[in-house]
């Protein structure tokens, strides 16, 4: 029996930071994907997996991700690239959260999160962080990154919630946006559900709960 849901935030909750980045490659001129490339050179030690473990403060960041973007040929500062991270709440996945928790589910939220903007959600703005707040509060539990010093796809953060929240993996359905963040949780024996979008996420979540399509 699946009896717990493992939220990815950004991506899953909200839209996908990297929507936003895409928009702000296409305004400059720069190559689509130059952040994820960016993202993707070095994944233990480059400027944005440090950051996330808050090894860095917002200011290294700044820095260090200009120099990977130059190493590239590109012009890029990590500024601009924290300014996007705050993405568009998804209502109908808030809705899907009220109607687990009051179903009696077991909510847990892994985000890798770096410190900066206000909160959890990586906010812009004191508004934007209350309603991301309000989000977080309905969930039993919530890891971030940048406060335990581990960021996904390390396999001990999916067995810290685990540890947590009293269950074993095999009774946890896991959504996150990024394959390579789903890997790990399925590895465990959790039901991993890459995100490509809210109807495709709250479609396969209703899948692996075995629960009626209309609740969501």
């Amino acid at each position: 029996m699946r009896d717990t849901v493992i939220f990815d935030f950004g991506g899953v909750i909200t839209s996908s930071p990297f929507e936003a980045f895409n928009r702000m490659e296409r305004e400059r001129g720069l190559p689509h994907d130059l952040v994820r490339r960016i993202n993707a050179s070095n994944p233990d030690t480059n400027a944005w997996a440090r950051f996330e473990r808050a090894e860095i403060d917002a200011a290294g960041f700044d820095e260090t991700f200009a120099e990977e973007a130059r190493a590239l040929g590109h012009e890029l500062r990590g500024e601009d690239v924290l300014a996007l991270l705050s993405g568009d709440i998804r209502p109908r996945m808030v809705h899907a959260l009220d109607w687990l928790k009051a179903n009696g589910y077991r909510l847990g939220c892994i985000t890798n999160n770096v410190p900066a903007g206000e909160g959890a959600g990586m906010s812009r703005t004191a508004e934007k962080a209350a309603a991301v707040a309000a989000i977080l509060a309905r969930f039993d539990h919530v890891i971030e990154s940048s406060k335990v010093g581990i960021r996904k796809p390390d396999p001990r953060i999916y067995r810290m919630m685990c540890d947590t929240l009293g269950r074993a993996p095999e009774r946890c359905v896991y959504l996150d946006d990024l394959g390579i963040n789903c890997k790990p949780a399925a590895v465990l024996g959790m039901t991993a559900i890459k995100v490509t979008g809210e109807a495709q996420a709250l479609d396969a979540l209703v899948e692996a709960l075995e629960i009626d399509a209309g609740h969501f």
